[in-house]
C-alpha cells in the first residue's frame, strides 16, 4: 500500500532506545507540546548531549515516536488480518477488532496520531508526513478490502469504513460512550450486509 514520502530515521542505539520509550510515554500520556527535552533526558537517563547527539532535535523524536508507533500497528493489524483468513468482510470486521484490542492495551487516550496531529500544526514539521502516511495507509487498506466486497462502490464504502474506524477512535479517547470500536464495527457489519 502506499505511503506518503518517508521521513528520515534514526538508527537506534540502547541509549537512542531508551531515549524513545520514555519520549513515547510521556507525549502519549502528557502531549508532545507539554514535555521537553530535559523530562525527556532524564526519564531516560541520559544527558541532553545523549539525546541531541542521537535524535539532533525534539521534532527527530516525535518523528520516530510517531514512526514507530505506526509500525508497531501496521505489524498488529497485519496479524489480525492474517488471522481472519480471506473472506473480505472478516477481514474488514478484524480491522474494527485489532482497534478495540490495540485501545484497550496501547491506547485508552485515544490515537496517537490523531492527538499528535491535533498539536502540530506546521505543515513543514517532518512528523506530518508519518501522521498522514498512516492515515493514507489505512484508507488504502479499507479501499482494496473494499474492491473485493463492492467493485463498483469501492472508493464510497472504503471512505465510510474510515469514517467509523476514526470515529471510534476519536469517541474512545475522549470518553464519549463504552466500546466504541465495538460499535463501529457493528455499523460496518450491517454496512457490509
Amino acid at each position: 500500500m502506499g505511503t506518503a514520502e518517508a521521513p528520515r530515521r534514526i538508527t537506534m542505539t540502547p541509549a537512542a532506545r531508551r531515549v524513545l520509550e520514555a519520549a513515547a510515554r510521556l507525549f502519549y500520556e502528557r502531549g508532545i507540546h507539554a514535555v521537553g527535552v530535559d523530562l525527556i533526558a532524564a526519564e531516560a537517563g541520559v544527558t541532553k548531549k545523549t539525546l541531541y547527539d542521537r535524535f539532533g532535535s525534539k521534532e527527530q523524536i516525535v518523528v520516530e515516536y510517531l514512526a514507530d508507533r505506526d509500525e508497531r500497528w501496521r505489524a498488529f493489524l497485519t496479524e489480525r488480518l492474517d488471522a481472519a483468513g480471506p473472506d473480505p468482510r472478516a477481514r474488514v470486521l478484524a480491522v474494527f477488532d485489532a482497534t478495540e484490542a490495540w485501545a484497550a492495551e496501547l491506547s485508552p487516550r485515544g490515537c496517537s496520531m490523531v492527538n499528535a496531529h491535533a498539536e502540530i500544526s506546521d505543515p513543514g514539521h517532518p512528523a506530518r508526513p508519518v501522521i498522514t502516511g498512516q492515515k493514507r495507509w489505512m484508507l488504502t487498506l479499507f479501499t482494496l478490502l473494499a474492491a473485493d466486497i463492492a467493485p463498483g462502490r469501492a472508493g464510497d464504502l472504503a471512505r465510510t469504513l474510515m469514517l467509523l474506524h476514526e470515529g471510534a477512535l476519536v469517541a474512545n479517547g475522549l470518553g464519549i460512550f463504552p466500546d466504541a470500536a465495538a460499535s463501529a464495527r457493528e455499523q460496518a457489519r450491517a454496512l457490509l450486509g
